[in-house]
């Protein structure tokens, strides 16, 4: 059973997972930016969700790619004609000396489409969100088995992870994001908590979020250059989904995600890659706490 489970949870976060790249390269801009409408190649958006969920490569590139590739294959298909004898008495033309003739040979070998692959290749949908993806839906089946909070860890995970990509690259929570995910997360544990067999309190998650939230506010107002406020609002729903399990689950998911970002920002200064004033995205460091201080709730429940 845990393993069916696990394996469907599995499959559940490397689907959703894929759906992650085109979210955070839209998202992944600075406060003043509108959100991306066009890929890097600059063609516009469309399909799932309004062109929202999916690969960061659109359709178009694809096309271009695929388009591209045929006619290569065709092209290597193609024998090539045998040279033409060179007459001994005919004397060789001369070369230009500004390279003309090497020019124009240049010009068409298809670099212009290898230029507009790149910054596509920059963007491309990276390995890791799906990864991170179906590792936490994997872990957090395991962890809490076939109880009905499970199913709201699994609706929750792809946007967590969606927000630690962005983060990541912008150090920046949007609002778009972090407030619909506290208000999904106080919902969905709500409805859970009217099913049979879950192991949590909806009243200690709404609390929780509070009290979290809370928390991170207090810091902002004592230091507002070190912690953001997206940082804030995320709070709510980590302490939420934390809240469900108690306030010890409180306390050790908050308490982990401060441990991991001071690990983190103390390797970089180690390395000599940061300075003690250098910001980091705290964002990755309080889901991957929150994820910690869950798993340890739903084997303890």
């Amino acid at each position: 059973m845990y393993v069916m489970l696990t394996g469907v949870a599995a499959l559940w976060g490397a689907a959703t997972g894929l759906l992650v790249p085109r979210a955070a390269y839209r998202f992944s801009v600075e406060p003043e930016d509108a959100w991306r409408d066009t890929c890097p190649a600059g063609h516009p958006f469309s399909g799932v969700a309004r062109g929202w969920l999916g690969s960061t490569r659109c359709a178009a590139c694809a096309a271009g790619a695929a388009a591209r590739t045929t006619a290569q294959t065709k092209t290597a298909a193609v024998p090539a004609a045998p040279a033409e004898p060179v007459e001994p008495d005919e004397p060789d033309e001369p070369v230009e000396p500004d390279g003309s003739a090497d020019t124009s040979t240049r010009e068409g070998d298809g670099r212009e489409g290898d230029a507009r692959a790149e910054p596509v290749a920059r963007y491309a949908p990276a390995v890791l969100a799906p990864v991170a993806t179906t590792l936490g839906c994997a872990v957090l089946a395991a962890a809490t088995g076939p109880r009905p909070e499970l199913a709201v860890w699994l609706l929750l995970a792809p946007v967590a992870v969606l927000l630690a990509t962005i983060d990541r690259r912008v150090h920046r929570l949007p609002d778009r994001l972090t407030l619909p995910l506290a208000g999904a997360a106080v919902v969905l544990l709500g409805g859970a908590a009217r099913l049979p067999e879950h192991a949590g309190s909806w009243l200690s998650a709404l609390l929780g979020g509070l009290a979290l939230g809370g928390f991170y506010f207090l810091l902002f107002l004592i230091n507002p250059n070190g912690m953001g406020f997206g940082d804030v609002k995320l709070a709510l729903s980590l302490g939420a989904a934390l809240g469900w399990y108690g306030w010890a689950v409180v306390f050790a998911g908050g308490f982990a995600g401060f441990v991991l970002g001071a690990v983190y920002g103390l390797g970089l200064v180690i390395l000599r890659r940061a300075g003690r004033r250098t910001g980091i995205p705290f964002g990755p460091f309080m889901i991957a706490g929150a994820l910690l201080g869950i798993l340890f709730g739903g084997l303890a429940a």
